[in-house]
């Protein structure tokens, strides 16, 4: 079989780390037409937007797309591409494992977590007003009016919608992948103790949703400050994670922090029918074209790509290869060295050679 696939090689370290992945995933025997497509801030002066409309047509078209880090210029109206691109496919489950790989510098071992992240809904919703617009005041002055709750006359305003559906069906796809995956327990996290109507409705629901799977899949709820707090003493009582959008962002860079940073923490956007997987970092427009960054994460998520597709055991080949080379120690970029400074650090796209060696 051969998938159609989009790639959007993106901007910053974005094209040499979608060239290593490109090459890693072909090297699983896997057969994939790669549907190139440009966004980001390199291609706003020739289509006048970071996000050209054939990029989504592709990946509507296409259904499973992988990319590199996007930069959002200032100035163009994007808050984010990212968050544009997850809301225009309605691409509603972000899940991110942080795992433990054996050559990886961190002062934790056997991690082995995923944080799903409701992805449309919550602060970043992009439901804002402007200090001092009319907006704002009529917002302060209905708050005003049914609270009897004063909000400073300078103040912007963010809104944070939690709805039902979208807690439902997120909580709901945390469950599915812990019986997917074999995971043990699935943990809401919320700060339902103080937000009663936002966070407060999202461990109601997520309790409905979990005595459906009563007896297969242990229930826990934490609240985040708390989570952050045994995330750092005790991460082993932990599997999977599901939280509210803005929740999630921040404690999967936690979870990412444990495992060695954001260079193997790969990541994915799931939709009803519709994919989109990316590393978690960010574009790093100062080493673009340098051939000196960790490939790893856009790598992994490739490995996620494929288990998407139910290609399992070519998934299974790249992730091991992947682990072995950082193991081995020999081939891996600077930052995968004992010292930054090793003169045997190895580029990019040697680093994406010695994980291809593996997959012969």
């Amino acid at each position: 079989m051969t998938y159609n696939i989009t790639l959007i090689p993106g901007d910053g370290i974005g094209p040499d780390i979608s060239d290593a992945t490109r090459k890693c995933v072909d090297a699983t025997g896997v057969k994939i037409n790669w549907d190139v497509q440009e966004a980001g801030s390199d291609v706003v002066e020739k289509y006048g937007t970071p996000l050209p409309d054939g990029v989504i047509e592709s990946i509507k078209k296409n259904k499973v797309a992988i990319k590199g880090p996007i930069t959002t210029p200032i100035g163009t109206g994007f808050r984010s591409v990212n968050v544009a691109m997850r809301h225009k496919l309605d691409l509603f489950a972000c899940v991110r494992p942080c795992k433990s790989y054996k050559g990886v510098r961190s002062r934790y071992q056997n991690i082995d977590l995923v944080i799903v992240r409701e992805n449309t809904e919550d602060l970043y919703a992009g439901i804002e007003f402007e200090v001092g617009s009319k907006a704002a005041k009529d917002i302060i002055e209905l708050c005003e009016t049914n609270t009897k709750k004063k909000i400073r006359p300078d103040s912007g305003i963010s809104i944070k919608p939690i709805s039902k559906t979208g807690t439902e069906r997120i909580v709901k796809y945390a469950f599915e992948y812990a019986l997917k995956y074999n995971r043990k327990k699935v943990t809401a996290v919320s700060k339902a103790n103080i937000m009663k109507f936002t966070d407060g409705l999202f461990f109601d629901v997520a309790r409905t949703v979990a005595k459906k799977y009563d007896g297969k899949i242990e229930y826990e709820e934490r609240l985040v400050d708390n989570m952050c707090m045994q995330l750092v003493q005790k991460p082993e009582l932990y599997d999977i994670m599901v939280l509210p959008n803005l929740y999630g962002d921040i404690l999967s860079d936690l979870c990412a922090g444990l495992v060695g940073g954001l260079g193997v923490a790969p990541g994915a956007n799931i939709g009803d029918g519709c994919a989109l997987f990316e590393p978690t970092h960010g574009s790093a427009p100062k080493y673009k074209g340098l051939n000196k960054v960790n490939p790893v994460a856009m790598i992994l998520s490739g490995v996620l790509m494929l288990r998407y597709l139910g290609e399992e055991k070519a998934a299974d080949r790249l992730e091991s290869a992947v682990a072995s080379v950082i193991a081995e120690g020999k081939y891996v970029t600077y930052d995968l060295k004992p010292m930054p400074t090793d003169p045997t650090a190895v580029g990019t796209s040697q680093m994406a050679d010695a994980i291809c060696e593996k997959l012969m």
